[in-house]
């Protein structure tokens, strides 16, 4: 059997790929371009992915595929009706990233409402050396306890966030499907008018797609702060923009972006020098221990489907 990891860079360097070594003969490409799909494809029984879009166009060499394993929770990158057509199959990973991504989700929050950057710029920058007081206190901030957080989407990620913010004393409202027991769930435009803190962290289809529009951005309160660490293109990243430059938004991170990586006329070039925003490079997933669970997972998804199970299937 050959297993072709087609773009092994985005897993990190320091992660044992030779776990798959037992499965079969395995082929490692740090990055894979479109004109090179073909040729790693062609001969491929198993492929594993986390960026790379499968689709007709990508996939139509591929003699022998039999499997598709995202290296990822979402898999909005694979074209699942084409896969269900040709019979391959297609496994996710569900769960092994919870911990980081909530993780940086409420570091996010937690620099941006109390202005950490700025007051490490302070003293990094020799302003607190100079100045003849003992202590500073502006930008003025104020304490999570007693603020709305609102959560837009509820999923693994979203309540473990939920459980943090209720630790530090805020009041949650959570925007999903079906109401969740024991939370406040509400309409995402209730959820934008409500929430001094919103995190998104929903999965990217054809109903959150540019959900958090220009009239829904204009919605939240003015110095709210908004982050996303779900995807790009739930959000108008245009209008996005346009609300922390105008001061709408107080605060503004993000991990993930229509497209990746960032392109040099994105609309949050605009934004690098401002220090109320946190722009990081699709990381949040990425502890080592939560990628080390993401082989793992991959290498049981691919067991499972050898044996004729199914595990973490997601064109079913």
């Amino acid at each position: 059997m050959k297993i072709a990891i087609l773009d092994a860079a985005t897993l990190g360097s320091d992660l044992d790929l030779s776990v798959f070594d037992s499965l079969g003969e395995v082929f490692i490409y740090p990055t894979t371009s479109p004109d090179e799909m073909a040729k790693r494809v062609a001969d491929a029984d198993v492929l594993i992915v986390n960026k790379i879009r499968c689709n007709e166009e990508t996939l139509s060499a591929a003699k022998h595929l039999r499997l598709i394993c995202v290296a990822a929770t979402g898999y909005d990158n694979i074209d699942i009706a084409y896969c269900r057509a040709k019979g391959i199959a297609v496994s996710n990973v569900i769960g092994y990233s919870t911990d980081s991504v909530a993780e940086v989700t409420v570091a996010m929050v937690l620099s941006l409402l109390t202005h950490l950057g700025e007051y490490n710029e302070y003293v990094k920058g020799g302003a607190y050396s100079a100045n003849k007081a003992a202590n500073a206190v502006s930008p003025f901030y104020h304490e999570l306890r007693g603020k709305t957080w609102g959560i837009y989407g509820f999923g693994n990620i979203g309540k473990r966030v939920a459980a943090v913010a209720e630790a530090f004393g805020a009041r949650v409202l959570v925007c999903k499907r079906t109401p969740a027991s024991g939370y406040d769930c509400v309409s995402l435009d209730e959820l934008c008018r409500a929430s001094d803190i919103l995190t998104v962290h929903t999965p990217l289809n054809a109903e959150t797609r540019l959900s958090l529009n220009r009239e829904r951005l204009a919605m939240m309160k003015k110095g709210s702060i908004l982050v996303n660490v779900a995807r790009g293109a739930v959000t108008d990243e245009g209008a996005v923009a346009e609300a922390v430059l105008s001061g709408h938004l107080g605060g503004f991170g993000c991990d993930v972006y229509a497209k990746e990586p960032l392109e040099a006329e994105h609309p949050y070039q605009a934004l690098f020098d401002l220090p109320n925003v946190i722009l990081t490079p699709h990381m949040a997933w990425g502890a080592r221990e939560a990628r080390e669970r993401c082989a793992d997972e991959i290498k049981q998804n691919i067991e499972a489907f050898l044996r004729g199970e199914e595990r973490n299937r997601v064109d079913k």
